[in-house]
């Protein structure tokens, strides 16, 4: 029976949902009842009265329509009440009233990212990017949109500006690590990947790891990875699967390790609807495994 290595698809879903608070901005040059309900919507927002705020800087607006951070603190509430569609209508009236602010276009892209419309997130991101080309943070952001769009040639060329504007976490270096596996460069795959394990331990650099050592036959590497990678996350029944097809290619005679490897497999995955024809498939290989170790028991 052949057993084929799971793949982990490379999305960020639950890596990447958190995007970049959005802060009130301070008052500048505008009129004075503009700057007063400017300052009402300030003042109610740090007392926690959100709806207060919006209509305070709705007036701002209404006073001075050229009064860009009163967009700022607009959008930002509205995005806060999860009113994206509202956020980014003002977000994108923002960069129309001051087309040089960079956290304006920062802005609008953090809000269509959320709302997964990554082509116009890309244009806001790279505008914003084009204002402020050291912002080691805003490649990271428009790396992400690459990545989730599967645009890994992108993604890494924002990835790498990232880590040389001095910026690189855990996170950027697997999406590097990943978009170089996506590209068919291994040795940089496993480079990022270490570097991520470096800054965190974490079970998708790990797994990646682990998958590139199976995909060269390099077992015992990959029986390492998948290992760490269970260690990074214990329930991670897919590292165990892979774990269990590592270490019984490097040694198919050590049957009761095999055994339990993938019992510790099935034991993990048994409930989980997505692993249940894995699970079938593990079940009937323990027991050719337990039928090869009695038939060898029994002498024949």
């Amino acid at each position: 029976m052949k057993l084929s290595p799971k793949i982990i698809l490379p999305c960020l879903l639950a890596l990447a949902c958190l995007v970049a608070a959005l802060a009130p901005s301070p008052a500048f040059a505008a009129n004075d009842k503009a700057k007063e309900f400017f300052n009402q919507g300030v003042t109610a927002e740090k007392a926690g009265k959100i709806d207060e705020a919006i209509v305070a800087y709705k007036g701002a607006i209404t006073a001075d329509a050229s009064y860009t951070e009163a967009y700022m603190n607009l959008g930002a509430l509205y995005f806060q009440k999860n009113q994206l569609d509202d956020a980014a209508k003002t977000f994108q009236t923002a960069t129309e009233k001051d087309p040089k602010n960079v956290e304006a276009f920062a802005n609008l892209g953090r809000v269509q990212y959320k709302t997964h419309k990554y082509v116009e997130a890309e244009a806001a991101y790279k505008t914003a990017v084009s204002l402020n080309p050291s912002d080691a943070g805003l490649h990271k952001e428009l790396a992400k949109v690459y990545f989730d769009k599967a645009s890994y040639p992108e993604a890494i060329t924002e990835l790498e500006a990232c880590h040389k504007a001095g910026g690189g976490d855990t996170l950027t270096y697997y999406m590097l690590g990943k978009s170089y596996e996506k590209e068919s460069k291994p040795t940089d795959a496993i480079a990022a990947y270490e570097k991520s394990n470096s800054i965190k331990d974490n079970y998708r650099a790990d797994y990646g790891l682990g998958i590139i050592y199976l995909n060269q036959e390099n077992f015992a590497e990959a029986a390492k990875a998948f290992k760490a990678a269970l260690k990074a996350e214990p329930k991670g029944y897919l590292a165990a699967y892979n774990y269990a097809i590592a270490v019984e290619s490097q040694n198919k005679d050590a049957i009761d390790q095999n055994i339990a490897n993938w019992q510790e497999f099935i034991r993990l995955a048994k409930n989980n609807p997505k692993a249940k024809n894995d699970v079938a498939i593990a079940e009937a290989h323990v027991k050719d495994l337990k039928d090869s170790k009695t038939a060898k028991g029994s002498g024949n």
